[in-house]
């Protein structure tokens, strides 16, 4: 079989499923490409070069599993982020485009010559951590996460990207593990579970069934975790001390009241001009909510 005639068959196989239908050709084309481990131009060039056996096998295992409904991010392993190649796996949420406003948000935010320290929340492969990390060379982050399995893949990916000296990884339910009174931050970013346990059903079977579910949904409203982490966050951080958090759709509002005794709220919207990212500064004055 030639590259040309797999890719046309896998091709409308995945097609052939309603889910998978808008993104058959692309999916099919990554999948190829990351079994023969080559540039996407080296099909363009070459689409009658033979598949051996074991290629074969491989391919056809890999649109099964995309049969199935497995994101392809977690087939090939990885996936791109502000940049960045990232290991992922299924203990880990895949990084999205959506997240990347946050980065950049954040990174037009805060200085990158000075010594600052930041906390990720929710660090999952370490995404936002080490995009940050790589744009801000002198800051010195902490990435908590309460999975042992996003911690260790966290770990990887910043080894990987000679950040582990920089970056400190915890296990933590927020940031119940750290010593507020010994340690504070310049800033505290997160992209927590905001989606509501009632918009499961909703949601693409590639998310829904390979997704962590803990990094996903987050009670009946979606709220439950900005309900926790603003307070904890107003503890952590230094006076105007900025606060940056993804938010889901339709949540500007709940979120604006949560943070109504804090300063400089602003929202950003994504590229479908939805309210994507949470932007405030902790008071100076020490007022608790």
């Amino acid at each position: 079989m030639t590259l040309r005639e797999a890719l046309t068959v896998a091709a409308a196989q995945l097609a052939s499923d309603e889910h998978l239908r808008a993104t058959a050709t692309r999916d099919a084309e990554l999948l190829l490409l990351h079994i023969l481990q080559v540039p996407r131009v080296t099909l363009i060039a070459h689409p009658d070069d033979e598949l051996s056996a074991s290629q074969r096998t491989a391919y056809e295992d890999s649109i099964g599993r995309r049969l199935n409904h497995e994101p392809v991010q977690y087939i090939t392993g990885q996936q791109e982020f502000y940049g960045l190649t990232l290991k992922v796996t299924p203990a880990v949420l895949i990084p999205r485009p959506e997240t990347e406003h946050l980065v950049e948000a954040v990174l037009k935010l805060l200085p990158a010559n000075k010594p600052l320290r930041i906390a990720d929340i929710g660090t999952g492969s370490g995404a936002i951590a080490i995009a940050l990390a790589t744009h801000l060379p002198q800051a010195i982050i902490t990435a908590l996460d309460i999975s042992t399995e996003a911690l260790a893949i966290a770990t990887t990916n910043a080894r990987e990207h000679n950040l582990a000296d920089r970056i400190r990884f915890l296990q933590s339910d927020l940031l119940s593990a750290l010593d507020h009174e010994a340690e504070t931050f310049d800033a505290i970013v997160s992209n927590p579970p905001y989606i509501a346990e009632t918009d499961r059903a909703t949601l693409h079977p590639q998310v829904r069934d390979h997704e962590p579910a803990t990094a996903l949904f987050a009670g009946k409203t979606g709220l439950d975790i900005y309900r926790r982490l603003i307070p904890q966050a107003h503890n952590a951080l230094k006076p105007d001390g900025l606060l940056a958090l993804e938010i889901g759709h339709d949540q500007q509002d709940a979120i604006a009241s949560l943070l109504q005794t804090w300063h400089n709220l602003s929202f950003i919207n994504d590229l479908q001009q939805i309210p994507r990212v949470a932007l405030a500064q902790r008071p100076a004055t020490p007022s608790r909510r």
